[in-house]
């Protein structure tokens, strides 16, 4: 599958964005090693420019200060990470985006998850993604009390779910997941874990959507959106 990953943080304040990262860098995992890094978009790593690469897509960053990596992949159920960090440290907010470059390949994007902090009002989790052609069966999934499991000290509690459309009309929201589509989410067989975390079973015309992961009662954490095609 030939993917393209972005790193994007100072073009977000054309968005109105606020406290955005300046100078992002973007790193690509696999289950054991570290396959290939970038800072500024039109270089690689070794110095060589990976300009007209990137531009082929179509999708290159609009600021020469993001990342951005295209690179083929084994299937590999395991899955692949894409980090963003800010360059010497530095903070703010930034998006990762991964694109299928690829959609004929017997191979495809089976889900997506980002972990971030959840903080109140503008600076929650956002997951954002993009349905093909014809109805696409999604899961959604707002994890939170479930990742102290993996030695995260400070996992949001009771996080809550909600499903967006492009204009940003709500078509589900959840908080604990058993409260709706029980059945339906254990007949996926990945229900979450933790009874107040929170999901969505969902089919979907072709178009942009957004999954929004808040704290029950403004509470602060660590929590993981994941988008699962079903199908």
């Amino acid at each position: 599958k030939k993917v393209m990953l972005r790193g994007i943080g100072p073009s977000l304040s054309a968005f109105g964005v606020p406290g955005v990262l300046a100078d992002p860098t973007l790193e690509l995992h696999d289950a054991s090693t570290t396959l290939e890094t970038n800072d500024n978009w039109k270089t690689r790593a070794d110095g060589s420019s990976q300009q007209a690469v990137i531009e082929a897509t179509g999708i290159a960053p609009t600021n020469d200060l993001e990342s951005a990596i295209v690179r083929t992949l084994p299937a590999n159920n395991a899955g692949y990470t894409a980090i963003v960090r800010g360059k010497n440290n530095t903070t703010g907010v930034g998006v990762v985006e991964a694109y299928d470059l690829d959609t004929a390949a017997n191979s495809k994007l089976g889900n997506i998850s980002t972990r971030g902090l959840v903080e109140t009002g503008d600076n929650i989790l956002i997951g954002g993604f993009i349905a093909g052609n014809g109805l696409t069966k999604v899961l959604i999934r707002a994890i939170g009390p479930s990742l102290a499991n993996f030695g995260i000290t400070n996992p949001l509690l009771d996080p809550t779910l909600e499903l967006h459309d492009s204009s940003g009309t709500a078509l589900a929201t959840n908080d604990n997941w058993q409260t709706t589509q029980e059945s339906e989410i254990i007949a996926t067989g990945i229900p979450p874990t933790d009874p107040r975390e929170s999901a969505i079973v969902s089919t979907l015309p072709p178009g942009g959507y957004t999954a929004v992961v808040r704290g029950k009662n403004n509470a602060t954490g660590i929590a993981v959106v994941e988008i699962y095609n079903l199908q």
